[in-house]
């Protein structure tokens, strides 16, 4: 079985597949493969935490990142 590596958005830290080129939540082309932890959010409209971390689509986000 293949391992999935994700990469996180350093702008809104959403967690993508490696060739993702664009971020789906914010846009930005920048991105680290340096990240550890995640929440994964499936509500964003009625989340505090989607709220505060400023998620606007359903998903992944890491919770740490090199910087």
């Amino acid at each position: 079985m293949a391992k999935v590596v994700y990469k996180a958005c350093r702008k809104c830290r959403y967690l993508t597949e490696i060739k993702t080129e664009k971020c789906p939540n914010c846009g930005s082309t920048e991105f680290t493969k340096l990240w550890r932890g995640y929440i994964i959010v499936i509500d964003p409209g009625n989340s505090q935490v989607a709220e505060k971390i400023d998620a606007k689509i359903p998903g992944a986000y890491a919770i740490k990142m090199a910087r």
